[in-house]
């Protein structure tokens, strides 16, 4: 038994979710590589988009997004900036700050690489979400209000 449950863990459901995840991420990598990337180009591309007007997209937000260390995170925007997908340029408001932005370049590839990913979110979605709904209905576990 887990510590401070009465239900023992559910094992299958664990099992389940992590497969769910792998087989998507598994899908992902092999549709980066298929489009001339690496998973964690396709990654870095996909973090800077995503953050949207919410946060400027700095090599440190970027290595937290990515969970890479700061100089690994320099690094993939150095090889990223020779296929000329991202461009940087110092922040206007805090001048320490390098901000990193995708060209039109990076812009298209990231496209034509997300798209099959929509649609297979249609399907392997649907999957991960049975998965953690199994898991966590059968653990008592409550899911965590977003900070």
């Amino acid at each position: 038994m887990s510590r401070g449950h009465s239900k023992p863990l559910n094992f299958e459901a664990l099992a389940d979710f992590r497969y769910a995840i792998r087989r998507y991420l598994n899908f992902s990598e092999r549709n980066a590589r298929k489009a001339g990337l690496e998973p964690q180009q396709y990654q870095a591309l996909l973090a800077i988009k995503g953050l949207g007007d919410l946060q400027s997209a700095t090599i440190g937000v970027l290595a937290e997004r990515l969970q890479i260390q700061h100089h690994s995170a320099v690094e993939l925007m150095d090889r990223l900036e020779k296929r000329r997908m991202i461009r940087r340029h110092r922040s206007p408001s805090d001048r320490r700050k390098v901000v990193v932005e995708l060209t039109k370049r990076g812009e298209a590839k990231l496209m034509r690489i997300s798209l099959p990913h929509r649609d297979e979110l249609q399907i392997a979605g649907r999957k991960l979400l049975r998965a953690l709904e199994e898991f966590i209905s059968h653990n008592g576990v409550r899911p965590r209000r977003a900070k």
